[in-house]
């Protein structure tokens, strides 16, 4: 039901904010068979897989200019941040710390509201999601950032 009334540009945020790509060599992405391109497959999953290499370089521009984060890094990081996710999100509520209104998978839609908080020379005033995780936390900012 949420997704019912989800127009394509919110289909697309929510697929590269879902995914999460791994770093490595020409051979780690030969046998992983292009799937440490995460990102780019769900965005584009009719488009063969070496192939993403190449529009990966036009979509982490996009992303820089729409304040977005391109979340990426070390298979072994990814690999545990999955793994962590789907730990938390397996327990019942009441053990969790956040509830729907402030849990931070929820809350960034709030993020966006008001007016820019910074300025960036090529893009203009920002008030994306980078921005906000950064002006709402900065320890979210450097794991996103770390890899980069």
């Amino acid at each position: 039901e949420d997704l019912e009334e989800e127009t394509q540009a919110q289909w697309y945020l929510r697929q590269m904010l879902g995914s999460a790509n791994f770093t490595g060599s020409q051979l780690t992405h030969f046998m992983s068979g292009n799937l440490s391109f995460q990102i780019e497959h769900h965005l584009f999953p009719t488009i063969p897989s070496n192939r993403y290499s190449e529009i990966s370089v036009q979509v982490q521009d996009i992303c820089r200019r729409w304040d977005l984060p391109y979340t990426t890094g070390p298979l072994y990081r990814q690999y545990w941040q999955s793994w962590r996710t789907i730990a938390k999100l397996s327990l019942p509520d009441r053990f969790l710390k956040g509830t729907p209104d402030d849990a931070p998978e929820t809350r960034s839609e709030r993020m966006f509201r008001g007016e820019p908080r910074t300025y960036d020379d090529h893009a203009g005033p920002r008030s994306g999601l980078v921005t906000a995780l950064r002006h709402h936390n900065p320890a979210i900012m450097k794991r996103l950032t770390r890899a980069a």
